[in-house]
């Protein structure tokens, strides 16, 4: 049922504009880099390399709570939008771990417009943000969200079955090894 929902956002998302043509292009207008597109209706993550993809995963896992433009700490939402990997851990327990530059701007206004978060969680997001640092993670709006494996003790029978994160992206440790060939700080993420 939660997979059916997710579609069901899933499609209304992607009747959205997109310009996939400018996703992983720097500030300056610079040839595109390699970027990450994750569509959680699919279940399917991209590499895509000069508007062409270069790999694609397949059953890939989103959090529990399915997908959102609004995601508040605990509720398990994976959240929709463009963000950046900023930081990366390859001594996960997840085996690796991909952190994302989430709260971004955008669901930073928005929860902020939403009353979810106040003057100081706002001011300390974007001052991190402009200053290139990792958004607080502790805000209402959570964080530590990611694209990471399975690890050790994940079961790959459940990761095919159902959305078991709490809110990132899972792939299997083969999947996520293979990944990490295309990814480096900085590389854009698109979630719809």
């Amino acid at each position: 049922m939660k997979r059916v929902l997710a579609g069901l956002v899933s499609l209304l998302l992607a009747l959205l504009p997109f310009t996939p043509t400018t996703a992983g292009t720097d500030d300056h207008g610079n040839a595109p880099q390699p970027w990450i597109l994750i569509d959680s209706n699919r279940h399917t993550l991209s590499v895509i390399h000069n508007g062409e993809i270069q790999v694609r995963f397949y059953d890939i896992s989103i959090g529990r709570g399915g997908i959102g433009q609004l995601r508040t700490m605990g509720d398990s939402k994976t959240p929709v939008g463009e963000f950046e990997v900023g930081w990366i851990n390859h001594d996960s327990r997840y085996t690796l771990f991909f952190g994302l530059n989430f709260p971004n701007l955008d669901y930073a206004r928005r929860a902020y417009e939403s009353q979810l978060i106040g003057d100081a969680d706002f001011a300390a997001i974007r001052t991190a943000l402009v200053e290139g640092r990792t958004p607080p993670q502790d805000t209402p709006l959570g964080g530590n969200l990611g694209i990471h494996g399975i690890g050790k003790a994940g079961n790959p029978t459940i990761h095919t079955r159902f959305n078991w994160t709490d809110g990132c992206i899972a792939l299997t440790d083969q999947q996520v090894a293979v990944l990490a060939k295309w990814i480096d700080l900085g590389t854009k993420v698109i979630i719809q």
